[in-house]
This record gives structure tokens, C-alpha cells and sequence, in this order.
């Protein structure tokens, strides 16, 4: 075993620390395997936490170390990963230990499913992991990319690896945003042997990108006999991106939508974002138009004044007005709002049943003008009552007619 060098850190302290740990390790000449571990739950956890130390250093096959250990409420998937982290900076090695997959991990995802509301969680955060499921996002996003710091990079790739292996997300799609290619490439091995279901890709400008990650991904599901779908969506962030939309978001199959993300887009514009947005109508607008023509899903990006709820409320009804099928939230206090927004209205409802009675009425008496009271309606509008209709009968919001 080829050393690198004989200390490693990984991991967090602190006073606000919640969930995590640190460790240090210390290559000895000698003197087998020393734990210092420091936790306030040490009386009623201490001897396993310390067992599951000592399998992963007979894992790597370290002999001689010396651990000190700072513990704050950190479950097993999360010690294992920051020690894992740390062996690796004293190691050459290649080995992985992997956590068993939870049996509630295990559900698949599918193409066309509801895509309201996305949470993004720093992949480098295990407390902000524990307890998102439960705010019932439609997905969650486990981010490599902007929310964990250069240094922390390779340690997110394991914290991530093992939380889509443990974390019960409670039937939300489970999302990974990787890092700017080409790092995010190699940020594939670690998520899709664990049953991610779709695959961010941020600062997304041209084809290429599109194909590097799919050709990646064909590898890693050939290598590790992987026959799920893994879906794509692609992050629309700078003026190019914008132009390039349309070919991005019809690039691939495995596409199930296009996202966009204002910060790093305003930035590129060069123009302040504001909540009225209408310094980026033009790339939203576009970017909704691409998708529609792709078949695809248009999301929307996020809305940064968690404090701000009734400006998030109109943020989500322009967002839909504009054809966005969802946006991104950054606090689960966001998630309600945005569902409440995109979930079609009990007066729309009801309008888009009266048009598509009408409709039905019309066909079988062989007319070929359909009515509802005084009011003309042509095929466009019926089309987009039955979408409604639909939507409403996906959500269990009205029964499917015999």
C-alpha cells in the first residue's frame, strides 16, 4: 500500500455542528489501532461506533493508526464516509466501503412524473439530509457543485454515495447535481451505482456536454449491470446556454428536462435579478418554448428570499403562467407553496371539465363547433383543458372517468 502521507483530516466541528463529525488520522510504526473518541452519546453508542472504525481500518488494511474522533450526533453512513475520506488522503487505495442499500431506497423513478418542487440539499450537509423526505419534495437534490467548498469536493462524493444508500427519501425522485464538467464526470462513479434517478448537469452550453455524461453513464451502468434508467436534466446558466436550449434539451432520451438557473445567468447578463424577472423573460421564455418543442419539462430555477413568501407565491403563478412545469426551492418551508401554485385550481378544474363535456357532446352529435354557454371554443383550448383534466386525475384530485 503506497502511502501519500501519515495525517488526513476529514469531516466538521464545531459549536453549531449538528450530525456530522471530525476525524484525524495518524499513520503509527506501531501499536495497532488507537480510538480517542469524543461524543456526548459515547455511554450508548461508543462501542459500536468504535467497532464500525475498526472494520473499515481492517477493510483498507491499516494496522497502525491513531484515530481521534469528534462526534456530533453523526449517524453510521456519515462516520463511515468522513473516515473513508480521510484513509483515502493516507492511501493509495481503490477499495470503497460501501453501507448496505436501505429497502426503502430501492423504488425506481419514471419519465413523466410530477417535477413541482426540487429541494437542493449541500452535499457536504448531513443534518440538512436526515429529514428532507418528510417535507414531501417531489424531488431532492444532493449538490456537488456550488453549495460545497473546492476543499470539500472528494469528501461530498462519499457523504452522497452513502446517504443515497441510507438516507430514506420517502419516495421523492432522487436527484444528484454534479459538479462542471469534466470534474462531474468522475463525480459519477460514486452516485450511479446507488440508484440516483436523475443526473444534474450545471453550466450546460453545448451537445457535447450532454454526450460526455450519457457515455459515462452507459460505462458505469454496463459496468455495474445497472438496468434502470438514469435520467438527465441539463442546467441552463449563461447567455449560450440559453441560445443552445433546443439543441441541448432534444440532444438525448434520457433528457427529462431542462432547468434554469437565474443567479449564474444574471451574472453572465451582467443585470441585477429582480422578483419581477423581467430582466430574464427573454432566456425563460426561450427555454420553455425549447422544451416544449423536445417534449420535455420546463423548471424553473430557485426563489433566494426564503424569508419572503408571498414574493415566492408570485414568482411560482408567473413562473407557470410562462409554462414551467416547477421550480427549485432552497428551504422545505418553500415546498407547499410551490405545490399549492403549480396544482391546478378547483374553479380550473371544473372549467376544463365543462369544456371537455362539451367537447364530447359535440363530437357525437357530429358538430363540428364546440360551445360552452355563448362561448366559442376552438382546438387549442380544448387540448389544454384535457392536459388540466389529466393533471387533476394524476393527482388523485378527481377520479378517472369509466
Amino acid at each position: 500500500m503506497g502511502q501519500q502521507q501519515n495525517i488526513a483530516e476529514a469531516g466538521n466541528a464545531g459549536p453549531k455542528v449538528r450530525s456530522d463529525c471530525y476525524v484525524r488520522l495518524e499513520l503509527t510504526e506501531k501499536g495497532g489501532v488507537l480510538i480517542d473518541l469524543d461524543s456526548k452519546v459515547k455511554s450508548l453508542y461508543g462501542s459500536s461506533i468504535e467497532q464500525l472504525c475498526s472494520n473499515i481500518f481492517e477493510f483498507f488494511r491499516i494496522d497502525n493508526v491513531k484515530l481521534t474522533l469528534k462526534d456530533s450526533g453523526a449517524l453510521p453512513f456519515t462516520i463511515s464516509a468522513r473516515l473513508e475520506a480521510a484513509v483515502r488522503q493516507i492511501s493509495d487505495t481503490g477499495k470503497e466501503f460501501i453501507p448496505d442499500m436501505t429497502d426503502e431506497n430501492k423504488y425506481p423513478s419514471e419519465r413523466d412524473r410530477f417535477r413541482f418542487s426540487r429541494l437542493y440539499l449541500p452535499g457536504n450537509n448531513p443534518k440538512m439530509m436526515l429529514n428532507a423526505g418528510v417535507h414531501n419534495p417531489d424531488g431532492i437534490i444532493l449538490d456537488l457543485e456550488d453549495s460545497v467548498a473546492p476543499a470539500k469536493k472528494k469528501e461530498a462524493r462519499l457523504l452522497v454515495r452513502n446517504a443515497l444508500r441510507q438516507v430514506n427519501f420517502y419516495g421523492s425522485e432522487r436527484m444528484v447535481r454534479i459538479n462542471q464538467l469534466p470534474d462531474g464526470l468522475e463525480d459519477l462513479k460514486y452516485i450511479i451505482p446507488h440508484n440516483v434517478h436523475v443526473v444534474l448537469i450545471p453550466k450546460c452550453e453545448n451537445v457535447s456536454q450532454i454526450k460526455q455524461v450519457e457515455t459515462e453513464i452507459s460505462n458505469l451502468k454496463k459496468k455495474h449491470e445497472i438496468r434502470q434508467e438514469v435520467f438527465l436534466m441539463p442546467i441552463i446558466e449563461t447567455a449560450l446556454g440559453v441560445e443552445k436550449a433546443f439543441e441541448i434539451a432534444s440532444a438525448s432520451e434520457t433528457i427529462v428536462a431542462l432547468a434554469i438557473g437565474l443567479e449564474d445567468l444574471t451574472a453572465d447578463l451582467g443585470v441585477i435579478r429582480t422578483n419581477e424577472a423581467t430582466e430574464t423573460l427573454y432566456a425563460r421564455t426561450r427555454l420553455v418554448n425549447a422544451c416544449k418543442a423536445a417534449g420535455i419539462q420546463a423548471i424553473d430555477s430557485v426563489f433566494a428570499d426564503v424569508g419572503d413568501m408571498e414574493g415566492l407565491r408570485q414568482n411560482v403563478k408567473i413562473s407557470r403562467s410562462l409554462g414551467f412545469e416547477g421550480m427549485g426551492c432552497i428551504h422545505p418551508r418553500q415546498i407547499s407553496i410551490i405545490h399549492d401554485c403549480f396544482v391546478p385550481s378547483k374553479e380550473e378544474i371544473k372549467k376544463a371539465q365543462e369544456i371537455m363535456d362539451a367537447f364530447y357532446e359535440a363530437r357525437e352529435k357530429g358538430l363540428g363547433v364546440v360551445a360552452v354557454g355563448s362561448k366559442m371554443i376552438d382546438l387549442p383550448v380544448v387540448k389544454r383543458a384535457e392536459k388540466t383534466v389529466n393533471l387533476a386525475i394524476k393527482l388523485g384530485m378527481i377520479p378517472e372517468k369509466p
